[in-house]
């Protein structure tokens, strides 16, 4: 089972991670998720166990708990979405950060 948590203390690593899930059943992987650039924590990361009962029962017992100061959040990943994720488009009519032209005045 893949388990996604979120709200982590950005001074949580990877073994952390998994020494807390450690506690509900085997641990296959556990990953702290960092910024590409500057290396440090986005506060997020997933966990996989061995077993679906395993992780049911990590999700049920460690979400919402206070963990490092934090409370967590602890749910079942969702799968990633083809395409990744969508981009904001603009249109001349609205907000497109030059303001709208025909409403500007000279004093």
């Amino acid at each position: 089972m893949n388990i996604f948590v979120s709200n982590l203390s950005f001074r949580i690593s990877d073994d952390d991670l998994k020494q807390l899930f450690e506690e509900y059943g085997e641990v296959t992987s556990a990953k702290v998720i960092t910024d590409k650039f500057s290396g440090r924590s986005r506060g997020f990361g997933f966990v996989e166990m061995k077993t679906d009962e395993e992780g049911t029962k990590a999700i049920e017992e460690l979400n919402q708990a206070d963990y490092d100061g934090k409370q967590i959040l602890v749910s079942i990943a969702k799968p990633r979405t083809e395409g990744g994720p969508r981009r904001r488009s603009f249109d001349n009519d609205r907000n497109s950060g030059g303001g709208d032209r025909r409403n500007f005045r000279r004093n």
